[in-house]
C-alpha cells in the first residue's frame, strides 16, 4: 500500500474498492449510480460512463481527504472502519426487482 502526506503529520493510503455500480439508459445518455456513495454520473455511453464514474469518484474522495471528512462522511453512508488494516469497507448492497402494484391514470 502506498502512503502519502496530506497535511503535516497525517497520513493517507491508497484503497482500491469494488463498488457496486448501476448504469441506467436515459435517452441518448447512461447513468452510472453508486448507492455505496450515494452518487451518479452520466456518459454518452455505457464506455464515457465508466471513465466518467471513474473521474467522480476519484473527486469525491480527494474532497473527503482535503476537508478531513472521511470518518464522518463514510460512517454516515454506511461504510465500515477496519482500524487493523487502516481501511474501509463498503456496506453490502443487494440489487434485486420486486414487482409492486403502482396507481396509473386510465
Amino acid at each position: 500500500m502506498a502512503w502519502f502526506k496530506v497535511q503535516k503529520n497525517q497520513k493517507v493510503a491508497r484503497l482500491g474498492v469494488e463498488l457496486p455500480v448501476t448504469f441506467i439508459e436515459e435517452g441518448d445518455s447512461v447513468v452510472a449510480y453508486t448507492p455505496a456513495l450515494d452518487l451518479s454520473t452520466c456518459g454518452k455511453n455505457r464506455k464515457d460512463a465508466e471513465r466518467m464514474f471513474s473521474e467522480i469518484v476519484k473527486i469525491f474522495f480527494n474532497d473527503l481527504v482535503e476537508n478531513n471528512t472521511v470518518d464522518e462522511v463514510l460512517s454516515g453512508l454506511g461504510w465500515t472502519k477496519d482500524n487493523a488494516r487502516a481501511s474501509w469497507i463498503p456496506p453490502r448492497i443487494s440489487q434485486e426487482s420486486i414487482g409492486v402494484q403502482v396507481p396509473t391514470l386510465v
